[in-house]
């Protein structure tokens, strides 16, 4: 709770020259041509060839545009409850300034799963998760330039070693999400992360005791990428980071920079958070571990949902473009941009 409170403290919005200047990804997105999403829109169940694939397309992009970014595998495996085996590959991606320690670095931490459904047969799976995932590679490399030129400056002036100023940001693309031989989430990647964290103890001393407990906030993105999306607040305690990814996306639609119609994603900054879903997902095991949240999930979900027509050609592609406008920027809010905007 201290450790968000402290970053609460230290948001700042950007001005709009900054907004203006975010990009939305364009042909990116492109269903059949996008580089960061084509790649991705195939089946991708869990230890298969497409799985492979889709792993492969991540790395290759982290290690080819954005060097600095340190990659982590974390392996494991589980069995079904009808005695199915399944490998389970989560990927994460990390910037953190280049003086810090281990167990020294809070986290922002950007997340979705990347497996698709085992049914119905040839699912593509392009809001859940084809989408998120391209949004998230997008944002890696958005905000790429800013981390850099920021670490740079506080290293030559000698002002990193604070907690506030010692964030870093991470990406995860979770496996294990989709349940191979029952209806239902599995979150087991989720779960095997979660766990190995929270087990994975830092030096005595550290401010933070264990890998889990740096994160300051765990950003979901779930289904994303259908029309007219309504995303409610889930968690009393990020409520307030919720407002402020609402105010940002209002600031971004009044100056023109959104492609969608006037119709906000948000609920009025007056609603309380529902507290409740259905819907379960990779935020649950970090959610029981007591890791604050924001999930970014439609409700109600589009109609396409969890069903064939969730494929690149049901995609309202203005929308895609928006979120990645709308993360990108929240991400930028979070880590304290401003400091190095030229204004």
């Amino acid at each position: 709770m201290d450790s968000l409170l402290v970053i609460t403290y230290a948001y700042k919005p950007l001005s709009d020259s900054f907004l203006r200047n975010i990009s939305s990804g364009g042909s990116d997105f492109d269903p059949d041509h996008g580089t960061h999403l084509s790649p991705i829109l195939i089946p991708r169940v869990a230890g298969t060839a497409g799985h492979t694939t889709v792993q492969r397309h991540f790395i290759n992009f982290f290690s080819g545009e954005l060097p600095r970014w340190r990659m982590e595998w974390y392996n494991s495996s589980t069995t079904t409850p009808m005695g199915v085996e399944v490998p389970i590959a989560n990927l994460v991606f990390k910037r953190e300034p280049p003086w810090t320690k281990q167990g020294q670095a809070n986290w922002l931490t950007l997340a979705a799963h990347y497996d698709s459904k085992n049914f119905p047969e040839g699912f593509l799976g392009a809001t859940d998760s084809a989408v998120p995932c391209a949004i998230l590679l997008h944002v890696a490399r958005s905000i790429d330039q800013y981390v850099t030129q920021m670490h740079d400056e506080m290293a030559e002036l000698g002002e990193g070693g604070t907690v506030e100023m010692d964030m870093g940001v991470q990406i995860l693309l979770l496996d294990g999400k989709e349940a191979l031989d029952e209806k239902g989430p599995a979150l087991y990647g989720s779960r095997a992360l979660s766990e190995t964290w929270e087990m994975k103890t830092n030096p005595v001393g550290s401010k933070y005791p264990n890998a889990l407990s740096q994160i300051n906030i765990f950003v979901l993105l779930d289904v994303l990428g259908s029309i007219n999306p309504t995303i409610p607040s889930y968690f009393l305690l990020t409520h307030w980071a919720y407002k402020n990814m609402a105010r940002l996306e209002d600031r971004l639609r009044k100056i023109g920079l959104l492609e969608t119609s006037p119709l906000s994603a948000f609920l009025p900054m007056t609603n309380e958070p529902i507290m409740e879903s259905e819907i379960v997902g990779d935020y649950v095991p970090f959610m029981e571990r007591g890791i604050p949240f924001i999930r970014l999930l439609p409700s109600p979900l589009p109609p396409i949902a969890n069903t064939i027509e969730d494929n690149g050609k049901h995609l309202h592609l203005p929308t895609v473009r928006d979120w990645a406008k709308i993360v990108t920027g929240f991400a930028l809010e979070w880590l304290d941009m401003m400091e190095v905007w030229p204004e």
